[in-house]
């Protein structure tokens, strides 16, 4: 099987731990994935705590260890296209960022950022920072000036913009100031599951047309609102709920793994086999699943990285 996931806090956890992505005691430890291909987005959170001034540095940091994987633990990060094409093959890391609170208010420190190699961030988390308005900021606002100007010099450079954490408002601002495609890289369907985390089916349909990918979260209180009974079955239920919105081409996997609280029938990466079968039991083909698993993120970020 092949496996891309559009989100996890597990470099974040490593930094903060002093492990490696390899072998660790984290969800995310590289050497239990199941899967012969696998590639990973690494996020670098940057949590609400961490003081402005400080913020660049800590992305820096998580950016360093990332780029010391493959000499110490044979992780490789993937730059480049032809390194997206080649981990293809095998298994490899994209750096990315979540709350763009790491640019610390400077413009120039996205162009910083993409030359580290973050191929993507979540403007947001769930409070209010430089850029707008998280989902439980408990503001009415979308864009701020500075947050109109990051859009913008994000798509320049080609970092895609990923609008997991942003409030309503704020999401539809950020499509009212850009053109490329932009991506949910960990939100599930607020028709199944009512947590403001979770994606209205105008939102899911507006990603659609853009032509982005959404990762299903593997989150418990964004998979059911009986969060205790959660199961990797209701990961399936997302799934199904938008192919059909249309989403067959759209729908990826972004699991939040080191960072949320996961299904009880969830080890971590292990499982996604585990999962993987729960689709087939479902006679969906196996051309569909791979669709889902791996080749829908590929594909997008094949388009987007160069």
């Amino acid at each position: 099987m092949r496996y891309f996931d559009l989100h996890c806090d597990t470099l974040t956890n490593c930094y903060k731990q002093h492990e490696g992505l390899k072998n660790n005691n984290q969800h995310i430890s590289f050497e239990k994935s199941p899967a012969q291909v696998y590639i990973q987005c690494c996020a670098c959170w940057i949590q609400e705590t961490i003081k402005k001034e400080n913020a660049w540095q800590y992305f820096v940091d998580c950016a360093e260890l990332l780029k010391r994987q493959k000499e110490e633990h044979g992780v490789s990060q993937i730059i480049t296209n032809a390194e997206l094409k080649e981990a293809k093959k095998s298994v490899g890391a994209i750096l990315t960022i979540e709350n763009c609170a790491a640019f610390a208010g400077e413009l120039s420190n996205i162009e910083k950022a993409y030359n580290y190699g973050c191929k993507m961030a979540t403007l947001t988390w769930n409070g209010a920072n430089d850029l707008g308005s998280g989902v439980r900021s408990g503001e009415s606002y979308g864009l701020t000036e500075f947050g109109k100007k990051a859009v913008k010099e994000m798509e320049r450079v080609g970092m895609v913009i990923d609008i997991s954490h942003a409030s309503e408002i704020l999401f539809w601002d950020v499509i009212e100031h850009t053109e490329k495609p932009v991506v949910a890289s960990h939100s599930n369907s607020i028709t199944l599951c009512s947590n403001k985390r979770n994606l209205t089916d105008a939102q899911f349909n507006e990603i659609k047309k853009r032509g982005g990918v959404v990762g299903l979260n593997f989150f418990k209180k964004f998979l059911n609102d009986d969060f205790e009974n959660a199961s990797m079955e209701d990961i399936f239920r997302h799934a199904e709920y938008f192919l059909s919105l249309g989403g067959e081409d759209v729908i990826a996997m972004g699991s939040d793994f080191d960072g949320c609280e996961i299904p009880d029938d969830m080890k971590g990466i292990e499982s996604i086999e585990e999962l993987y079968n729960i689709f087939a039991k479902h006679n969906y083909s196996e051309e569909l699943i791979d669709k889902i698993f791996f080749k829908n993120a590929f594909d997008f970020f094949n388009k987007h990285i160069v």
